[in-house]
């Protein structure tokens, strides 16, 4: 059975909610992505390409008729290339990169291109068909941005409390302070400021036609815990022991991230960067969502063959501080492996494309670093994660 490689990565700055994406289609920033990735490797034909798998959580928009195929055909590519769309959630373009590599490992595909895109800006309002023509009465819009909507009455309640309130519960079940996630939120700006500032993210990012946006536009370098502290908290009141606040947790984004996996025979024309040597999913009650990447990495490392020990690079999704925080102190490793290029509480977290943004930037990690093992894990709504481990390529085997 061959092994899945990754090849290339692209992706679209990652543009604020209401900002400098805001005009742009999902379908178009979908295909911004796939052309990028392609354009990394120069000698692929793309009819080569066996199958692209694309994430996206909402659906309910521009991106509702199979975004993944609408990004080929808006890419340029031979309408001989498939695609499909997947949706879990916050992983669903991790999920998208699982698929991609199985179907590499099980001889259906050579090359794969995965990904995902979320224009949370431009998600609409929907309205529930009413039971019989003409009411009479209002009807309500029900935004698509994020979290439940159209909640089935037969769901718990304690199942279906917001994101923020279920991350409200982790800090009390953990005892995380507000403090340490403010210093958590702080050390992801900088991180990130100081990764564009040295020029990793100068060839991993690549523009929007017609956008003026050259880099991630939530990062705000040079703030404080001092600073954060004086924010009121979101979900809950001071009085209620609220402890997150809208700067350190995950903002509302816009954005599009992809990948290129082969086999390690595909003969690319590039040697590839890094090989997918494990996977994990793991589920737990909905509102525990944000301590799933717990077990999700340990099933990944457990079928890698290695553990903790030997891990040199960590891409956790930074949903919330609190349970990035939970989860690097469940798994007992140094929290400096953790996020080195900063993390989505000020990268930004479109929902779809945050998947393949961990994988990738964990692969040009360990190619910066040498390290030989990583892990990219990510928690995703009513209570999922999942994690893929990596083997960076020039010392796989």
């Amino acid at each position: 059975m061959p092994d899945a490689y990754l090849y290339a990565t692209a992706r679209t700055p990652f543009g604020r909610f209401g900002g400098a994406l805001s005009d742009v289609r999902p379908d178009d920033l979908a295909a911004t992505a796939l052309a990028g990735v392609l354009a990394k490797v120069p000698d692929l034909d793309p009819a080569r390409i066996g199958d692209v798998v694309w994430g996206n959580a909402n659906g309910a928009g521009e991106d509702n008729r199979n975004v993944g195929r609408m990004a080929v055909l808006l890419a340029g590519l031979p309408t001989s290339v498939p695609a499909t769309t997947v949706n879990r959630l916050c992983g669903s373009s991790l999920d998208a990169a699982i698929m991609g590599a199985r179907a590499i490992e099980a001889g259906d595909a050579e090359v794969v291109v995965v990904g995902g895109v979320e224009s949370m800006t431009r998600a609409p309002w929907v309205l529930p068909k009413p039971s019989r023509a003409f009411p009479a009465g209002n009807v309500t819009g029900v935004s698509t941005t994020l979290g439940w909507r159209l909640v089935n009455e037969r769901m718990p309640a304690a199942w279906t409390v917001s994101l923020g309130e279920a991350n409200e519960l982790l800090a009390e079940r953990f005892a995380i302070s507000r403090e340490r996630q403010d210093e958590f939120a702080v050390r992801s700006h900088d991180l990130a400021d100081a990764a564009w500032a040295a020029g990793f993210y100068d060839e991993l990012v690549g523009p929007v036609a017609g956008v003026d946006l050259a880099r991630d536009e939530g990062i705000r370098p040079g703030s404080s815990v001092e600073r954060l502290a004086g924010l009121k908290p979101s979900f809950r009141t001071v009085e209620q022991g609220g402890t997150i606040t809208a700067a350190n947790a995950s903002p509302l984004n816009d954005g599009a991230s992809a990948v290129l996996l082969a086999a390690e025979d595909a003969d690319l024309g590039a040697a590839p960067l890094a090989r997918v040597a494990g996977r994990g999913v793991h589920a737990l009650d909905p509102q525990d969502f944000g301590f799933a990447p717990v077990e999700a990495a340990n099933k990944a490392l457990a079928r890698a063959g290695i553990g903790w020990s030997d891990v040199g690079a960590i891409e956790l999704n930074e949903a919330f501080a609190v349970q990035s925080l939970a989860c690097v102190d469940a798994w007992r490793v140094d929290p400096e492996l953790v996020n080195t290029k900063g993390g989505a509480i000020a990268i930004g977290h479109p929902l779809g494309a945050s998947g393949t943004r961990i994988l990738a930037t964990l692969a040009h990690r360990l190619v910066e670093s040498g390290e030989r093992w990583g892990v990219a894990a990510i928690c995703i709504g009513v209570g999922q994660a999942l994690a893929v481990v990596l083997e960076n390529a020039a010392r796989a085997g």
